[in-house]
């Protein structure tokens, strides 16, 4: 092997990438249109200096005009064409550059620019030909046009409990650093029930006075030790544990409040109240509320064991949220198809995969049938009747019984804990669950960090027991975008009357401001049950149940609230009720919008 050629094999540094020798060609190439350029320089100053003599030119010129490269004897005949092109891409190249020294030499000019509209942008493809080429196009679903967002002239109520709401505008927002008498007169109007715009009383109507009265509420229990909304804060790190006479004492005042706030909703003077427990929260609702005719409560989560012991006590209950059995098998079979494994797999014998095929069709037949229909246990005994008579064994009915049984239990407990889990509770079998939660051992938790402190019951108007509490109210300045902007902040329960008070307040002085809310996770399926119910009942598109908010209206009228919040409370149509996270409002738009 040439020594040269094994020092380039041993040292790789030496080795010629793809990239360099096109760079080399490329290089190559520059120069010899460098070369002709400075040939046809040279040829056009003779011919313009006809008096310039031969010893004047160049000699290394005259040494490549005079010696043309000769052909090289050994090379093969090939077609012409590539170097024609060759040589027509280097005069294209001439010309080219060229035309960029002869915009170089021109004068600096600054020719005015027309003002154009930009044109229409078309498709790239023709739909034309997509349809007649493309039948999978055709197939596709057109994309749903974005939908434009219309203002709405009243803020949209949200029932589940928010922990913060932030207000955004350019003007100062009188929430902070109150006057005595207008700190005064927030608390008497709100104790009183007293709308200050319209009353004719002597008490201070200022926005910082009506601000503060949109931030109270009323909550029972209330010890100042414990964070008891939400009920699993980490703040409520004390480990002593109540004396059992303080349970008591606890209980006792709790059950007085509970049957006090209970009466007053009933009798339709207090819009709605919750109450917040450890493992689940309820919302009782007056009649009228939201466009139901009768008193109600939705209580969320719930499980299967707290759903049979309503159904132990007689309470007929529904699940507005609750999947199909149809959606629920497709998904069921979506999430199998995903996985890629399916029952038979595991399935060693005949014997087995038939059993698994009874087990199937006994389950779709359970599927078909009501869950709650009284008449379970003879289609029970049907079904095992059926299976006798095609010679099944009892060992083998034994155990499809407890196979449906076990398939039939995962299926009701697969929605626990979750937003499907909400049950709905009407009319006079709201009295019923009331001596339930009154009864019942879940409701006050025996172990934990809460254990032995009844549920918070939080509330818009006073009750027996009550404890004024306040929302926390922090403002300052930000920057943004470069200008400069007023932030209040308000944190705690901020109960579903407290967001159009405080937006009918701003409305009078702003003109444009936006809000952002917090949810609190457990409480948010309170809100989606009430769209669903409004969406349900389709009340817009029927003419005889108009009339029933305005009588839901007039019989609140004493409930406590102004009665622009009631009317907006007894709203049912679809941008009346919206779990909102955030909400701007522009006076220009004509109102608010939301997402």
């Amino acid at each position: 092997m040439n020594p040269n050629t094994e020092g380039i094999l041993s040292n790789p540094s030496q080795w010629k990438r793809p990239e360099d020798i096109l760079k080399m060609q490329r290089l190559k190439r520059k120069q010899r249109a460098l070369q002709d350029r400075i040939n046809n320089h040279s040829k056009s100053a003779s011919t313009n200096h006809p008096t310039q003599t031969s010893s004047e030119t160049d000699p290394i010129v005259n040494r490549f005009e005079s010696n043309p490269k000769r052909k090289n004897p050994f090379s093969r005949n090939v077609d012409p064409a590539p170097k024609r092109q060759k040589e027509a891409h280097g005069t294209e190249l001439e010309a080219g550059e060229r035309t960029i020294f002869d915009l170089l030499n021109k004068p600096a000019t600054t020719p005015a620019v027309p003002n154009l509209e930009v044109p229409s942008a078309k498709p790239a493809i023709d739909q034309r030909f997509l349809q007649e080429h493309c039948p999978i196009v055709q197939s596709l679903a057109a994309e749903p046009e974005e939908e434009t967002i219309k203002a709405s002239n009243l803020a949209p109520i949200h029932w589940s409990i928010k922990s913060k709401m932030r207000i955004i505008c350019r003007t100062p927002i009188p929430g902070t650093n109150l006057k005595t008498n207008q700190e005064a007169s927030g608390l008497t109007s709100f104790v009183r029930c007293i709308d200050s715009k319209e009353s004719s009383t002597g008490l201070d109507i200022s926005p910082g006075a009506r601000f503060y009265q949109a931030t109270l509420y009323w909550q029972h229990p209330y010890l100042p030790w414990f964070t008891l909304f939400p009920r699993n804060s980490r703040n409520n790190h004390t480990q002593t544990s109540l004396d059992e006479s303080v349970r008591g004492v606890l209980a006792k005042e709790w059950t007085i409040s509970f049957r006090n706030l209970f009466q007053l909703v009933r009798a339709r003077q207090c819009p709605y109240f919750y109450l917040c427990a450890n493992s689940f929260t309820v919302l009782f609702r007056a009649a009228g509320i939201g466009g139901r005719v009768e008193t109600h409560a939705l209580m969320t989560p719930t499980t299967r064991g707290m759903r049979a012991a309503l159904k132990q006590e007689e309470i007929e209950f529904t699940m507005p949220l609750k999947k199909g059995a149809t959606q629920a098998a497709q998904e069921n079979l979506n999430r199998s198809a995903e996985s890629g494994i399916g029952n038979s797999s595991f399935s060693n014998s005949s014997e087995e995969q038939s059993q698994m095929a009874c087990n199937e069709d006994t389950a779709d037949r359970s599927l078909e049938a009501d869950p709650t229909n009284s008449d379970e246990d003879d289609d029970d005994m049907d079904s095992e009747q059926w299976l006798k008579s095609l010679g099944v064994d009892a060992a083998e009915i034994r155990k499809i019984a407890d196979h449906h049984s076990k398939k039939q239990q995962q299926r009701e407990c697969g929605a626990d804990y979750s937003d499907q889990s909400l049950v709905l509770i009407e009319g006079p079998e709201c009295q019923a669950f009331f001596n339930f939660l009154l009864n019942a051992k879940s409701t006050i938790a025996k172990v934990g960090r809460l254990a032995g402190i009844p549920p918070t019951l939080l509330a818009p108007v006073s009750f027996a027991g009550a404890t004024l509490r306040t929302l926390q109210t922090r403002s300052c300045k930000i920057q943004m975008d470069g200008q400069e902007y007023h932030s209040t902040e308000l944190q705690g329960v901020i109960l579903p009357h407290i967001l159009p008070y405080v937006t009918d307040l701003l409305c009078e002085s702003k003109d444009n401001y936006s809000l952002t809310l917090a949810t609190v996770p457990s409480t948010t399926a309170l809100c989606e049950a009430s769209q669903k119910l409004i969406t349900d009942s389709d009340k817009e598109n029927d003419a005889s149940a108009l009339a029933g908010p305005v009588f839901g209206q007039e019989n609140l009228s004493d409930c406590g609230l102004n009665m622009r919040i009631v009317e907006n409370m007894c709203r049912a149509t679809k941008d009346s009720v919206f779990d909102t996270e955030r909400l701007l409002y522009s006076q220009e738009a004509g109102g608010f919008t939301w997402s």
